[in-house]
């Protein structure tokens, strides 16, 4: 007789209850290979591969230009925010593609004549200006005035020195860029020459980049990347963009595509609608060749109109993001768990991968993602507050802290993702998000790599040695799950502990009970040099983790 235990999902998910990813955990499965040999390649749509399963959210407090170039070396990708002008979205999208590795700033060298003054404003963006002959980039490089330097050579109130006062001359060696080895090149010959302190890139007899030591050395501080970066047949990174479902937005569809942007996502918080329907037709009739991700979608039946459409790709989820109302305003959505595996049991039978867009809060949201069905999860607040995230940092309550707001807030929807929800036209505006803050995590080029590896073992421990193997385990019945109570749940996470300290990493782990009170936080805090966080819930205790990724209560 055959031992059965757990439930398969096609099982558990007839009970007609609405499951999140909390509420269940999968029981674990026979290990006959090693977590390092576990590839988390996927499909972002139809024709997208990507390395790894990570795609961020097209929000103004999430992804812009620097963040879709972050994705997409690390092997994911961004969708950039439709939040803005269409020529600023464009913009964007050509900065991503463009930017040649993540952490340099991404802006085009500054070019001084000899005769001409550099000022202070020169240095905002460039640690270094080139002289050249013409002054532009296409004329003989004669030498470069640093930063450092420069502001050493000031005097009182003076804010601009002769070129020729402050200039050092050099001959300037030049590479044509590649994502693949140049920076390997780079450090090679800085190495070599030491006395040199930066090379420039050159394309079609332009300079249009420097890449500095300093570059080079934030990269080497970096984990080793765990997979390849996402990479154009045009030699750039690969970067998405979000539109809407208006006229307008036919045009501003236009300015990305000249931009060169690889994928379209049509957002909007409920996408089974005929705007979108029609959006999708004229999107594969005049760009036949550009993949396209509907949604957001939650039930089968939304699913398949808009597959039927001709959508690549298909986005899952609706109010499940922390900072998303649309639950509790409007009384409509899915829980997250039980919407990727509805959705996900449609969408495979058509070829179509789903983006689990949501809810998404630890590494193990992000296992239970997959192994429901999702070929790629889409992530808001876990890549809020980052370094790469659009905004600057301040400090509240002693942590330091970025913006981050859902699309539905009315902050947001002054700038004009009201469309998003249907209420462009609406005299009055019904908020479906919150304006928050999330703690600064430092730069996804260090974390996501460490989120990967965490999502590489638990793929081992129940038994699936790739994304492809786990959706056939799903299928086939092989994957098992049971529900966890609420007392099982709190079980399962690191509990009854005041404070708990890793050694491993940089940052440490804080465990807060409900009732200390925030100048004792702030003790604590200052005591241990580590970030704390307000505690939002009343009885559970909140986990900040060694990456500080804190899960957020609405």
């Amino acid at each position: 007789m055959a031992l059965e235990d757990g439930y398969s999902a096609s099982k558990l998910f007839r009970k007609q209850y609405s499951y999140t990813y909390d509420d269940l955990i999968f029981l674990p499965g026979y290990i006959d290979f090693s977590a390092e040999h576990v590839p988390l390649s996927t499909n972002l749509s139809r024709n997208i591969r990507l390395s790894i399963p990570c795609v961020s959210s097209p929000m103004d407090t999430v992804t812009e230009s620097h963040m879709a170039a972050a994705m997409a070396s690390l092997g994911g990708i961004g969708i950039i925010h439709s939040n803005c002008s269409a020529s600023e979205q464009a913009t964007m999208v050509k900065s991503a593609k463009t930017l040649r590795f993540p952490v340099s700033s991404g802006f085009p060298p500054v070019f001084k004549k000899i005769n001409d003054v550099v000022r202070t404003d020169d240095f905002s963006v460039t640690s270094i200006v080139l002289v050249s002959e013409n002054g532009d980039s296409r004329s003989k490089v004669l030498g470069y005035v640093a930063k450092d330097e420069f502001f050493n050579s000031l005097s009182g109130e003076k804010q601009e020195i002769k070129i020729s006062d402050c200039m050092k001359e050099c001959c300037v060696a030049s590479f044509k860029w590649n994502h693949f080895d140049s920076l390997r090149k780079i450090n090679e010959y800085l190495e070599e020459y030491k006395d040199t302190d930066f090379v420039v890139l050159e394309k079609d007899g332009d300079i249009i980049g420097v890449v500095c030591k300093e570059d080079l050395e934030k990269a080497k501080n970096y984990p080793k990347s765990i997979a390849k970066g996402t990479v154009g047949e045009d030699g750039q990174w690969m970067v998405g963009a979000a539109i809407g479902t208006r006229e307008s937005d036919k045009e501003r569809l236009e300015h990305l595509v000249k931009a060169g942007l690889n994928v379209i996502v049509l957002d909007s918080s409920q996408g089974n609608s005929s705007y979108q329907i029609e959006m999708i037709k004229h999107i594969k009739l005049n760009y036949p060749g550009l993949d396209l991700i509907g949604g957001n979608v939650v039930t089968m039946y939304q699913a398949e109109n808009l597959i039927k459409a001709g959508v690549d790709g298909l986005r899952v989820g609706m109010g499940s993001g922390s900072i998303c109302t649309t639950q509790e305003v409007c009384a409509v959505g899915r829980g997250q768990a039980e919407a990727v595996y509805k959705v996900a049991s449609i969408a495979s039978q058509h070829g179509v991968p789903i983006i689990a867009d949501g809810g998404i809060s630890f590494s193990g949201h992000i296992v239970k993602a997959l192994g429901l069905g999702a070929s790629t999860v889409m992530m808001g607040s876990f890549l809020a507050g980052s370094t790469e995230a659009p905004g600057s940092y301040e400090y509240r309550n002693g942590c330091r802290v970025k913006k981050y707001r859902g699309m539905g807030s009315l902050e947001a929807m002054t700038k004009g993702s009201d469309a998003r929800y249907l209420g462009d036209t609406a005299k009055l505006k019904i908020a479906q998000g919150v304006v928050g803050a999330v703690a600064d995590k430092g730069s996804v080029l260090k974390f996501i790599p460490y989120t990967m590896q965490a999502v590489k073992q638990g793929f081992q421990d129940f038994g699936a040695s790739s994304l492809e193997s786990a959706h056939k385990m799903l299928q086939s019945g092989a994957t098992r799950l049971v529900v966890r109570t609420g007392a099982a749940q709190i079980e399962g996470g690191v509990h009854g502990l005041k404070a708990i300290f890793n050694r491993t990493r940089a940052r440490s782990w804080i465990f807060i009970r409900h009732g200390t009170s925030m100048e004792d936080n702030l003790l604590m805090h200052r005591s241990m040099q580590m970030d704390i966080f307000p505690v939002l819930s009343c009885e559970l205790l909140l986990v900040c983790n060694l990456l500080a990724l804190t899960r957020h209560s609405k």
